[in-house]
């Protein structure tokens, strides 16, 4: 850590920083005996996880290492599963939707696993989880509520929520409808029956045993809440939790912002402290809908990984955390193209620029130096046309680009060779449709392709985008040139929007680049 480093990164804009900065004010003189500062994110896997799951910890990771950069103290993540929630509803993109639903309001993790692969419900969803933050390289603790309920951990804070239960419930009465209030308590016995979480009044027996009665099938029932025979609601639940484990950050989404008061409220009822955070906005479906796990609508984290880099991923969700963004497979393109445009620029920028880059936080600070000698978007538009929808035709078309390139000297770029076959086949080529090109454009595409016959010298990519520039000037005017660029994709490539075409011509290859031409000529 450079003094440079820490300087610039007190006073950064960045938001990892300043969420940072936070903690630094929490614990002035240090976490008390050195404790760790703990951060943490939680997931409900009453459905498969989707983007915005690994979003909550990529951020936190992100907070986590600028506050490394901030302090010398030691950190843990925990990465906490509600895995003892009661099922609600059958997700509606999960096998066995009738088997599921024969099991509504038990615990997730004394359900059947409807994909047939592991002892439980959550079990299958925590692995999903687990199998895909350890694949990005995330360094968390997995901890599951049921392992943590049936193991005793929370049993000194349990008798806590029981002593401060009216308190608890002075919170909480107020925020609910009076249906709600009537049935209300915060604990939620299972019952010894069913197996279902209730959600029945309850009354504090004796606190310090853990005993509470409550009714069950019309008989009264004495019941311990240790050994996982009882949970707490969701909102009790999660002030415990900070309260218990000592958890000093955690993020959550822009519609839990009442929850984070109530939560708050309730950890100090407890006699805690709740924790620093923020709140962010939701992704949103390609419908403006949020995407929701039990939905399965927006994309998921197999998905974007099929057509983008993990890098990729994290640019989308380093950016603009406090907006709502659509998430669909549209946006996949442009976050790969823009995360190497910051990443191009990261090396030559000063300290302080270097900390507003998102490539940096994505990267903790070790930025990789390999470049790109094309973007994404010229990829998959030479990977669109017909006959170069493969990997080892575009490494052809590249090395004679530059004869330097080579698959095992530009791993990321061969990588992204991958990304551009995979995306193109499923979502460009399916979609172009050339049209045949006015008058005054076959004209201008006549012009263009009497300069690509003459000799080039020099810097082959600028001196083709010289000549499109000035074929368009003397048919289109300076002002619209913007008609003429989409004149160009439209006709010859069949979108509305492309790459400079310069380097397009430089790519595929001068002669290919006028049989294009004269093909749109002949249409």
């Amino acid at each position: 850590m450079t003094d440079e480093l820490r300087t610039e990164a007190l006073a950064s804009k960045a938001w990892p920083y300043e969420e940072a900065r936070k903690l630094l004010a929490r614990w002035p003189q240090g976490k008390p005996r050195g404790s760790p500062m703990l951060f943490e994110t939680g997931y409900g896997p009453s459905g498969l996880p989707h983007i915005g799951t690994f979003n909550e910890v990529l951020r936190t990771t992100m907070v986590r290492q600028a506050f490394h950069a901030l302090s010398d103290q030691p950190t843990r993540l925990i990465a906490f599963s509600d895995d003892m929630d009661g099922l609600r509803k059958v997700p509606d993109n999960v096998p066995n939707g009738a088997m599921l639903a024969e099991h509504l309001g038990k615990p997730l993790t004394r359900i059947p696993d409807p994909f047939g692969t592991h002892d439980s419900f959550a079990a299958h969803n925590n692995a999903r989880l687990r199998d895909f933050l350890d694949r990005y390289g995330f360094e968390y603790e997995f901890v599951s509520s049921t392992e943590y309920y049936e193991g005793g951990h929370f049993d000194e804070a349990l008798k806590g929520v029981l002593r401060q239960f009216q308190g608890i419930q002075d919170v909480m009465l107020p925020t609910l409808r009076a249906e709600r209030r009537a049935t209300y308590s915060p604990v939620l016995p299972i019952s010894p029956t069913s197996g279902v979480v209730l959600q029945v009044p309850v009354e504090v027996v004796d606190a310090e045993a853990g005993l509470i009665a409550f009714e069950d099938a019309g008989e009264r029932i004495v019941e311990s809440v240790f050994g996982g025979r009882a949970k707490l609601q969701w909102k009790v639940d999660w002030a415990m939790r900070w309260v218990a484990l000592g958890v000093d950050y955690e993020m959550a989404g822009k519609d839990l912002i009442d929850s984070v008061v109530q939560s708050s409220r309730i950890a100090r009822v407890l006699g805690g402290r709740p924790p620093e955070g923020f709140n962010y906005e939701m992704f949103l479906d390609e419908h403006g809908e949020k995407i929701s796990k039990s939905k399965g609508n927006g994309l998921s984290m197999d998905d974007w990984l099929r057509y983008g880099p993990e890098e990729s991923l994290a640019f989308f969700a380093y950016r603009e955390p406090k907006k709502a963004k659509s998430l669909h497979m549209g946006v996949i393109p442009r976050a790969v193209d823009d995360y190497w445009q910051f990443r191009a620029n990261y090396a030559a920028q000063d300290m302080k620029q270097k900390l507003g880059n998102p490539v940096h936080h994505i990267h903790d600070g070790k930025v990789p130096d390999e470049a790109l000698p094309v973007t994404f978007g010229l990829l998959l538009n030479l990977a669109s046309l017909p006959g170069v929808g493969d990997r080892d035709t575009l490494w052809r078309f590249l090395q004679r680009y530059d004869p330097a390139l080579s698959p095992e000297g530009n791993p990321a770029l061969d990588r992204l060779i991958g990304y551009a076959v995979a995306y193109a086949r499923d979502f460009v080529a399916p979609t172009l449709k050339r049209r045949v090109p006015t008058a005054e454009e076959a004209a201008a595409l006549r012009d263009l392709d009497a300069l690509l016959a003459q000799p080039q010298e020099g810097d082959l990519a600028g001196a083709l985008q010289n000549h499109v520039y000035e074929v368009g000037k003397v048919h289109f005017g300076k002002d619209n040139l913007r008609d003429w660029f989409k004149a160009l994709y439209e006709t010859l490539l069949g979108s509305s929007q492309g790459p400079r075409m310069g380097s397009f011509f430089a790519l595929y290859g001068v002669d290919n680049s006028r049989a294009l031409i004269a093909g749109a000529l002949a249409a």
